[in-house]
């Protein structure tokens, strides 16, 4: 049976929760019972595209719609020499990558403190309003907080590096339910620990345990009952990487990847749609899949390296077919995807950005001033910040990437430089562990 916590009784009749389950005159229901909730149907007239969280603001990782672009208007076209203004500083998070998510005036980031793992809870001002923890700190290969949290009706979400996955009160931090995934699914943790950012989709929350029960599983994010599963992949275990949710040919999907494919699923029921292969000699995969234009693209480092897959629906199903090969081999930066170019930087082959044609998959130019990192887009232009503690502004250009300014984040001399940024209201925050800095980078200020 699954470890788990009952919700305090006045909790659960302030947020409407059903209390049957939880009466004290019987068991807890099994949370392996998979419990029936009312199947929002397909609906066609929905646009293709990548469908975004109802939630305002940045309430997940990499955005809206988990692809790393902000709809910001309004922003410096370039940096003065020492970078933008200084807001702020956020000091004390501990060690980790997580970027913080924001929602109204509060924001929410974690990190390893000390033994724990503890979930932080400001304001837009950086006012400290609550901690809690969500079990102990990674202390292992590459120490440090791994997950982003998501926002969804006044709750949030998070996974920490060891399986827990936590549902709290996103006013006060009081823990709601908890349930230990990798016990539940029967899986085994991961060469660097579990990372998945969760993914909120409506009534549910999906996970990606990667176990002998299931390689994903959609949870009631009000109770954590599972209400569907996919059945296990081959010997495949789960990996570093987080769903996108998409809407293609009526159907609403989510891709992901395990530690050997990248993988689809009909994100009402969980049916397997289709696999492609992802494998690298480390059984691990870190670069979340890219969705446009009903073409797919997953990249592993060492051997398939970036690839593009067209999907077609057949049936009941949907096919996944291979069109072209980059030769990007990115790792912890992600892509971005914007009017038809992916821009992203390699590991290995490649440790610079490039610029790469969606359509054919060839390479339109590259820039070599910064090393791999992560970025987001906004307003014609890219927000990076690579592994050095280097933030830059490019401007994409029919020249290729220009450099509109940069900085050092840090003094120190570091190669982890792994969060993505965050941009939201005209503020840039950028997370080095234990600092997050806030840059106001709109025009005119």
């Amino acid at each position: 049976m699954q470890e788990w916590i009952k919700p305090m009784t006045a909790s659960c009749l302030l947020l409407g929760f059903c209390l049957a389950p939880f009466s004290t005159a019987e068991e807890p229901a099994s949370p392996s019972s998979a419990a029936v909730l009312p199947q929002p149907p397909a609906v066609p007239s929905l646009p293709d595209g990548l469908i975004p969280s109802p939630e305002p603001d940045w309430p997940q990782w990499r955005g809206p719609r988990r692809d790393g672009i902000s709809d910001e208007k309004g922003l410096l076209p370039a940096w003065p020499a020492e970078g933008p203004k200084l807001l702020r500083k956020i000091d004390g998070l501990g060690a980790g990558w997580s970027s913080p998510i924001i929602v109204g005036q509060q924001l929410f980031i974690t990190g390893d403190v000390g033994d724990d793992l503890v979930i932080f809870a400001f304001d837009t001002e950086g006012t400290p309003l609550w901690q809690a923890k969500n079990g102990p700190a990674w202390k292992k290969s590459y120490p440090g907080a791994r997950a982003c949290c998501v926002f969804s009706e006044g709750k949030i979400y998070h996974l920490n590096a060891h399986g827990r996955l936590a549902c709290l009160e996103a006013a006060s931090g009081t823990e709601l339910w908890w349930l230990d995934i990798l016990k539940e699914f029967e899986a085994q943790n991961i060469r660097w620990a579990l990372s998945e950012c969760l993914l909120v989709d409506g009534p549910r929350l999906i996970v990606t345990p990667g176990g002998k029960k299931a390689l994903m599983a959609a949870l009631d994010k009000h109770i954590g009952r599972i209400l569907w599963t996919t059945a296990p992949l081959e010997e495949d275990t789960t990996s570093h990487c987080s769903p996108i949710l998409f809407q293609y040919a009526g159907r609403r999907l989510i891709t992901n990847c395990s530690s050997a494919h990248g993988f689809g699923v009909d994100a009402d029921t969980g049916q397997l749609l289709w696999t492609v292969p992802l494998k690298n000699p480390y059984g691990t995969n870190v670069a979340t899949p890219v969705y446009g234009g009903g073409c797919l693209y997953y990249v592993t480092p060492y051997t398939e390296l970036g690839r593009a897959y067209l999907l077609q629906a057949k049936e009941n199903t949907i096919t996944a077919e291979h069109i072209w090969t980059c030769p990007l081999d990115t790792v912890t930066g992600g892509a971005v995807l914007m009017d038809g170019t992916l821009y992203a930087s390699g590991y290995q082959e490649c440790k610079w950005w490039l610029v790469v044609d969606w359509q054919t998959g060839q390479t339109r130019s590259e820039f070599k001033d910064l090393t791999t990192g992560a970025a987001i887009y906004a307003d014609s232009r890219l927000y990076c910040l690579d592994e050095t503690g280097t933030a830059a502004l490019l401007q994409p250009s029919d020249k290729g990437l220009e450099l509109q300014g940069r900085f050092r984040l840090t003094a120190e001399k570091v190669r982890d430089a792994w969060a993505h940024p965050v941009l939201l209201h005209g503020i840039l925050y950028l997370r080095y562990h234990d600092t997050l800095w806030c840059f106001d980078v709109k025009s005119g200020s």
